[in-house]
C-alpha cells in the first residue's frame, strides 16, 4: 500500500478509492466513508470533493435504517440524506481498478504480523478477495490457540478498512479445527477444497494435504 499511497497521494485517497471500486452500486454518505475506511471525517470530505470534481463520484440521495434512543428503547428508524456513489461511466475506472484493486490488496507478511497479536496464531489460510475468487466462503481461515475475538476482529475491521472490502473470516482453536478436519467439516472442506493459499502454516498442515 506504500507504493499505491505515494502514488495516489496518500492512505487515505487509496481506501476511499477502494471502498468506491470495491462497491460500485453502493451509496455512501460521508460518515459512512469515515467509518468504513478508518479515515477522519475532515480528510473523507477533502477526498470527496476532490473526486466529485473529477466526475469519479456522484452524488444521490438515499435512505437506511439508524438506531434512535425513544423513552429508553433503541429503535430502527429510516432516514434519507445525501451520500455519494461511484460513477460508472467515469472513464478510467478500468485502469484504477488495475491498480488498486486487481494488485496484492495487503502484504501476506502484513496479515500475518497484525494476526499473530490476537493469540497464537499457527495456521493462516486466505482465500475470496485475497486471490480474486468471489465464491470463497470466507477471505481469511485462522487457527491458533488463545485467540482474542475482540482483537482479531479488530485487525479484520483495520484490514477492511485499507481494502475497501467487508470480509468473510472464520477462526479456530487448533484442538476445535483438527478435530473438524477429522469429522470432514463443510466449512473447513470448503475452504481446503477450493482455491486458496496457505501463508502461515506452524502445524505442518500443508505437509499432511
Amino acid at each position: 500500500m506504500e507504493i499505491l499511497s505515494k502514488l495516489f497521494g496518500g492512505d487515505a485517497r487509496v481506501k476511499i478509492l477502494r471502498l468506491f471500486l470495491f462497491n460500485p452500486g453502493q451509496t455512501y454518505s460521508s460518515g459512512d466513508i469515515a467509518m468504513r475506511s478508518k479515515v477522519a471525517l475532515p480528510a473523507v470530505r477533502h477526498e470527496v470533493a476532490l473526486m466529485k470534481k473529477l466526475d469519479m463520484i456522484k452524488g444521490k440521495r438515499f435512505s437506511h435504517f439508524v438506531p434512535v434512543k425513544r423513552k429508553k428503547k433503541m429503535v430502527m428508524v429510516r432516514k434519507t440524506e445525501g451520500g455519494w456513489i461511484l460513477n460508472s461511466t467515469f472513464p478510467y475506472l478500468s485502469p484504477m481498478r488495475e491498480l488498486l484493486i486487481n494488485t496484492v490488496l495487503v502484504r501476506y507478511g502484513d496479515i500475518i504480523r497484525r494476526l499473530n497479536s490476537a493469540g497464537r496464531i499457527k495456521l493462516v489460510i486466505i482465500s475470496g478477495i485475497f486471490i480474486r475468487d468471489e465464491d470463497s466462503r470466507v477471505d481469511i481461515f485462522v487457527v491458533g490457540d488463545g485467540i482474542r475475538m475482540v482483537a482479531l476482529e479488530n485487525i479484520i475491521k483495520t484490514i477492511e478498512s485499507e481494502i475497501g472490502k467487508e470480509l468473510r473470516y472464520a477462526a479456530f482453536e487448533t484442538a476445535d479445527f483438527k478435530y473438524r478436519v477429522s469429522m470432514h467439516d463443510k466449512l473447513i472442506r470448503d475452504v481446503l477444497d477450493f482455491p486458496h493459499k496457505i501463508i502461515l502454516d506452524r502445524l505442518n498442515f500443508n505437509a499432511n494435504l
